[in-house]
């Protein structure tokens, strides 16, 4: 996929959304549960948790689950301590990779990470040797029903830096800072996102015109994102349709 595909260039996202569930669940509950610990319980002082409450009610995360995963995390009730690890690496062709975890075992989870990048032509990196090559964005998605030039006019209104269509979705872009702003006001005009979230978008990207390289790179990305730990996986490759009309997903 080239450029109009959002997971070309910034996260890999499987498409197997049935067989993902309970472990989109699993992921989501443990980032709540993180943002609770790290800032309270108390969403109106909490935007990380406020945030990650609204992607968990986004997928469908049951509210008990959601609110048991906030009193674990400030403590009301008992449960694991996890914390954020990031590593880097590349999958094949030079593509940068950025892995976001939550573990409770760092030593462990940092070993099984550089292990599926060894195991799938890939390799780890040093911190920082990648991540420049990416920034964090606000990243809103809209139905393509919806009007683009009423979208324009409310989210650029709402401090939205720009909208781009993903071939999916209409996809606003932000500043982090701006996410609850941007989103407020696409509701409040009555045009319901599917999704807002914060990702890392890639500055620059890899070109991979080979079929064959394409389906590593793919199959690398999708090993790692199967892992327990694994939140996120960002890449900056782009794929031509061309190339992956060849393959499966």
């Amino acid at each position: 996929m080239s450029g109009h595909s959002k997971w070309a260039t910034t996260k890999y996202r499987k498409g197997a959304q049935d067989k993902a569930r309970a472990k989109i669940f699993a992921k989501l509950i443990r980032q709540v549960e993180v943002a609770a610990r790290e800032g309270g319980s108390d969403m109106n002082a909490n935007a990380g948790l406020r945030t990650m409450y609204q992607k968990a009610r986004d997928a469908s995360v049951p509210l008990d689950t959601i609110e048991r995963a906030i009193k674990r995390g400030s403590g009301e009730l008992e449960g694991v301590r996890y914390e954020a690890v990031n590593y880097e690496g590349y999958a094949p062709g030079g593509v940068a990779v950025i892995v976001e975890t939550l573990t409770d075992n760092r030593n462990r989870t940092g070993a099984e990470v550089r292990n599926l990048f060894s195991r799938n032509g890939g390799s780890m990196a040093e911190p920082g040797a990648v991540s420049w090559q990416f920034e964090r964005k606000g990243m809103v998605e809209l139905p393509r029903a919806l009007d683009e030039d009423r979208i324009m006019e409310v989210a650029m209104e709402a401090g939205a830096e720009d909208l781009t269509d993903d071939g999916e979705f209409w996809v606003v872009t932000c500043a982090p800072q701006d996410l609850a702003a941007v989103r407020g006001a696409l509701e409040e005009a009555g045009l319901t996102p599917v999704s807002a979230e914060l990702s890392l978008v890639a500055t620059s990207t890899v070109a991979i015109d080979d079929e064959a390289e394409a389906k590593r790179i793919l199959r690398l990305l999708e090993s790692i994102d199967d892992h327990d730990d694994v939140q996120n996986v960002h890449a900056n490759y782009d794929i031509p349709d061309a190339v992956l009309a060849g393959f499966d997903d």
